[in-house]
């Protein structure tokens, strides 16, 4: 399937430099070295090449042939040095990098690869969960939230938490956190990051920000981002609450939550004391796996007055031992404003238990697949968090990559893992210039061919 053209890499940059130019100058004219597009689009090539130290290789490659890759992909005049980099960065107020968000979404819009990630007839499946991006037991700002982390000796400690003699039980420990949100599918190995919202601490303030108030603020941003878009959130147990489902709602939203029998017990006993529920169940032909659903719509959320009114399903797989005995292997229970019936209870539970995808598919690659995440640009006004919002713009890049461009698909199919394709997209960038995105994938598809001069395959 060929590329679209508005899909491609050299057009999705030139978005992000719209954007990156429209944002306006906060710095003293005498003081401006350096653009705010070559400011952000710099720290953005490194978070998009996975490199801390890019600016520094690109520096030399400057030097001996006087442009650089910097130049020829990423459309930047003059390269920031580290401090001034952090510094620009740090002046950016985060609101003005979300119509790129948006822009990348209309762009998978108009070439019809969202339709994939309907998960009933035009709703979209949107999962909502916070990550932390920065934490630290030692170092803090006054927008660190804080969070108390007891020990009762040395052992019981991680590595990253030393306890000396004069500690005491509790310790504080500081963090910068975002209330993520994505587009995603049971059937879909990519998810599409939208705007987050920053979860801080203010001047003045006596209680401090959390997922509760973050949702408060960022659902309603959702909606008027995206105001015809047909959403299902789907989030944890913290979301199955009155509050959450009522701004769910207003936003004229469906939800999937999770409701934990332990933290909804008026829910479970109402349900325990009704006769029977509805009940579905499906036995698996070669392991005997029983997958057994269970729902009842119209129930009350609590106890008293004004209680929401949910439908609720379960769902349960039963395998056996090699004894012979049944053995609960999964189970999980949800809420939700859709009302559920036999031919949709399967679907409502793999929109349930894609919830996953948020914290696996999107924080685990951020932190653990060569994002840096967690690494530390300081703390500043708005450093911290445009610094994480710069790394999952460079996600979400790679991630319609992965959705749409046929050639990085090859590369990715070739080099296996993720980590092995940008070691060496790292390597040959510090070696030699590209004058496009598309020659070096062509150059890291096949070297040899690349440089015969002859074009690379197509297909698998």
């Amino acid at each position: 399937m060929k590329l679209k053209k508005h899909l491609s890499f050299a057009s999705l940059r030139e978005g992000l430099s719209d954007c990156f130019n429209k944002i306006p100058e906060h710095r003293q004219e005498k003081k401006v070295r350096y653009s705010i597009h070559d400011v952000l689009m710099s720290g953005f090539a490194c978070m998009y090449f996975q490199d801390p130290s890019l600016l520094q290789f690109q520096e030399r490659l400057e030097r001996k042939y006087h442009k650089s890759n910097l130049q020829t992909l990423f459309g930047i005049k003059k390269i920031p040095e580290s401090t001034q980099l952090r510094t620009a960065t740090d002046g950016v107020i985060s609101e003005y990098l979300n119509p790129f968000f948006k822009n990348c979404f209309y762009r998978l819009q108009r070439g019809k690869h969202l339709e994939a990630y309907q998960l009933l007839p035009n709703q979209h499946l949107v999962g909502i969960d916070a990550t932390d991006y920065y934490s630290s037991y030692e170092l803090s700002c006054g927008g660190c939230l804080k969070t108390k982390s007891s020990h009762k000796n040395k052992a019981e400690a991680s590595d990253d938490e030393i306890i000396d003699s004069s500690d005491t039980d509790k310790r504080i420990r500081y963090s910068h956190k975002a209330l993520q949100v994505a587009l995603m599918h049971p059937n879909m190995r990519q998810v599409i990051p939208l705007m987050p919202e920053a979860m801080s601490n203010s001047d003045g303030t006596t209680k401090q920000d959390c997922e509760t108030n973050a949702a408060k603020r960022l659902i309603p941003k959702i909606r008027r981002a995206h105001p015809q878009l047909g959403i299902i959130l789907t989030g944890d147990d913290l979301f199955s609450r009155q509050p959450m489902i009522e701004e769910t709602l207003a936003a004229k939203m469906h939800y999937i939550y999770v409701a934990k029998p332990d933290s909804h017990k008026y829910l479970m006993e109402w349900l325990a004391a009704y006769p029977t529920l509805h009940e579905k169940e499906v036995v698996e032909a070669k392991t005997g796996a029983r997958h057994v659903y269970k729902w009842m719509n119209s129930v009350p959320l609590y106890g008293g007055e004004g209680a929401p009114q949910v439908n609720y399903f379960s769902y349960q797989i039963i395998v056996k031992t090699k004894s012979g005995k049944d053995k609960n292997n999964y189970q999980n229970s949800w809420v939700t404003d859709i009302e559920v019936d036999e031919k949709r209870v399967d679907i409502l539970v793999k929109g349930g238990r894609c919830r996953w995808k948020i914290e696996n598919e999107c924080f685990n690659t951020l932190k653990n697949q060569g994002y840096c995440l967690e690494h530390s640009y300081g703390h500043g006004d708005n450093l911290s968090f445009n610094f994480y919002l710069l790394t999952l713009i460079a996600f979400l890049f790679h991630q319609i990559q992965e959705l749409t461009d046929n050639l990085f698909q090859l590369c990715r199919k070739s080099y296996g893992s993720k980590k092995n394709l940008w070691d060496h997209f790292r390597a040959y960038i510090h070696l030699m210039l590209f004058e496009t995105w598309e020659q070096l994938l062509s150059f890291v598809l096949d070297p040899a061919t690349y440089l015969e001069g002859r074009a690379p395959p197509t297909e698998g």
